[in-house]
């Protein structure tokens, strides 16, 4: 067996040796790919989703999804068209190594066109791989959902997160001995059947036939391969992380020398993305062709008892076509930078809404953090509002009282008063003892004139209209109150002190069902309303019908800028509590960010608003680079 340091330095060898051809196949295969490969494989999946009929907005319903037939098929079909491009891209750089010819651009159209002509043996090779890869993924689905259910299963999600409770150590404990049998189980099959693409590929074998060989060829040699393997992918995910660090560390500060003015700054703007994207471009085509080198030095050296591919004839020149590609790959960088220059815009402007109130300075949905919230300069205050069992709206986030009160009691099952008598404050701190749940009629008599609302509805099963029409009665006579304020107000400060009479239009209704939303707009048309989502699965989600998406902020990229602003509603990202990603949202151009430190945010916002043109797009610049 090859020690690590011989193959590695004959991966290197091959790699600089074949470069110009395998540059000019992974152009021509990422031109195939993106024009026909990867949009084929976008409608059959939408098109797959689709037929479902219903939207996929949150991490329950896509589980839903995936668990029922029509879901199982879609994932294998998913799984399996992106690894057959992934498969087709490693098949024909294994090809270019192993066929050297004196004409680069030639030998990567060949490889090409022999790659396409192997499709059908490929795609086998990839359900039988990948399907059994999938099989083995099961057995730990099904365990990790089993200690979720029963570690984590009555606990608020946010509030696990956030708070870090000794279950959710617990679970982590327990899940470690099923991971680690599914990396040894995975791992072992992984190893074995590494050589099954050179196999196929080189030899011309079925897919059975391919792994069988790969599994002949591994056999004793299991150890050695997978040290290659992990010593190969942590360079692969090394590599990025530090060139990025590099610019971060050491190139970017020295923009901040430069002169304020754009004539000398955007320049150098689009020289440091078109060096950071050429960077990343030839670490990313390294990585792709590194992967496939590896696997064709072990395959030769194992079937042959060749070390590496032999190097091209003597002499053997590019030619103009292969410079040409090249050429292609530097003013693809300089047009991308240019873009992404341009896009920067120097003022933008984002709300702020507390998450909960201010809700890591004051228990939640309390009187307290709505004020605190105010304090800290909220432009806006998410809150939870459930039904009690005589018809009122209280703020309150869970079904039931046991995470912030140790009472088991279920919130729709008590009346008000009752709930009033309820302590939520005293598990934050010993300031907060004997915090009430506050109705909805308190919180708007409180923000009036000071801050909006985002009511996010919480409705117990069955309820949802009569909680839809409880919070519309809350509204209405709130408006009559301030409408009957703005009549006696003997000046405009006085008047705006009472509040802007148009609640609707001041408030958001919010909700995870695109169904109640709707019926709260038909009951109250003027309403403006927010649809709460976790993800958005491409192709279930009619994008009308609401004024507002509050997504997930890991789930937002400029595809959804892009789509919010086609269809004309606004973006709010839920739920940041870091500074840097607060940055990198208001550069991607959300409307308002829902976050527990609105402070921070708005001083971040009053930060950015006192630079100068040329350090905001520094900024920007910046935070593009972390993103």
């Amino acid at each position: 067996m090859l020690p690590l340091p011989r193959l590695s330095g004959d991966v290197l060898r091959t790699l600089r040796e074949h470069l110009r051809p395998l540059i000019a196949y992974h152009l021509f295969f990422t031109l195939l790919a993106s024009s026909l490969l990867l949009p084929a494989v976008g409608w059959t999946l939408s098109g797959l989703l689709s037929q479902f009929g219903r939207p996929v907005i949150t991490n329950s319903e896509l589980i839903d999804l995936l668990m029922s037939p029509g879901g199982l098929l879609w994932l294998l079909v998913a799984v399996g068209l992106t690894f057959l491009v992934l498969y087709l891209q490693q098949s024909g750089m294994i090809l270019v190594a192993v066929r050297p010819r004196d004409h680069h651009v030639r030998l990567a159209f060949e490889a090409l066109w022999a790659t396409l002509r192997r499709l059908p043996a490929i795609s086998g090779l990839v359900v039988l791989q990948v399907g059994s890869q999938l099989l083995l993924l099961v057995p730990l689905a099904l365990s990790l959902a089993w200690l979720h259910d029963f570690f984590l299963g009555g606990l608020d999600p946010y509030f696990v997160q956030n708070m870090r409770p000794p279950a959710l150590w617990a679970f982590l404990g327990s899940s470690l001995i099923p991971v680690l049998a599914w990396i040894l189980l995975a791992g072992t099959l992984y190893v074995r059947w590494h050589l099954a693409l050179p196999a196929l590929t080189l030899e011309g074998l079925s897919p059975t036939s391919a792994l069988a060989r790969s599994v002949q060829l591994t056999r004793g040699r299991g150890h050695h391969i997978a040290a290659a393997v992990v010593l190969l992918l942590l360079g692969i995910v090394l590599l990025p992380l530090l060139a990025t660090a590099l610019f971060d560390w050491i190139v970017t500060p020295l923009l901040w020398w430069l002169p304020e003015r754009n004539t000398v700054l955007v320049p150098a703007m689009l020289a440091y993305l078109t060096a950071y994207l050429l960077i990343a471009l030839a670490i990313t085509f390294g990585g792709i062709a590194a992967n496939a080198l590896q696997a064709t030095c072990l395959y030769l050296h194992l079937a042959h008892r060749e070390p590496r591919p032999e190097p091209p004839p003597p002499g053997t020149h590019p030619g103009r076509l292969a410079w040409a590609v090249e050429l292609a790959v530097v003013l693809f960088a300089i047009g991308q930078a240019w873009l992404i220059v341009n896009r920067f815009e120097i003022r933008d402007e984002v709300s702020v809404i507390a998450h909960r109130g201010s809700s890591l300075k004051a228990p939640e949905n309390t009187m307290a953090a709505v004020e605190q919230a105010i304090r800290d300069r909220s432009d806006g205050i998410e809150i939870d509002v459930r039904l009690t069992a005589d018809g009122e709206v209280v703020l309150y986030h869970d079904e039931s009282l046991r995470r912030l009160a140790g009472d088991n009691r279920r919130v729709g099952a008590l009346t008000r008063s009752e709930l009033a008598e309820v302590d939520v404050g005293s598990w934050f701190g010993d300031p907060f003892i004997g915090e009430p749940i506050p109705g909805l009629d308190e919180v708007l008599a409180t923000v009036r004139g000071r801050a909006s609302l985002m009511i996010e509805l919480k409705p117990d099963p069955g309820r949802e209209l009569e909680l839809v029409d409880a919070v519309l009665d809350d509204l209405e006579r709130e408006r009559d109150v301030r409408r009957a304020c703005r009549h006696r107000a003997e000046d405009r400060v006085t008047a705006l002190a009472c509040g802007d009479p148009d609640i609707m239009r001041d408030m958001f209704v919010a909700a995870m069902s695109p169904w109640l939303l709707r019926e709260a707009t038909r009951r109250e048309p003027q309403l403006r309303t927010s649809l709460l989502a976790q993800l958005v699965m491409s192709g279930t989600l009619e994008r009308q019908g609401f004024d507002a998406l509050a997504l997930r902020h890991n789930r937002i990229d400029e595809e959804e800028v892009r789509l919010a602003g086609y269809y004309g509603y606004e973006l709010h990202a839920w739920t940041i509590n870091d500074r840097t990603r607060m940055s990198q949202l208001i550069d991607l151009g959300v409307d308002a960010i829902i976050t527990d430190r609105p402070a921070m945010l708005a001083e971040l916002i009053a930060e950015r608003r006192r630079l100068g043109d040329g350090a905001v797009l520094l900024v920007k610049l910046r935070n593009w680079l972390r993103n």
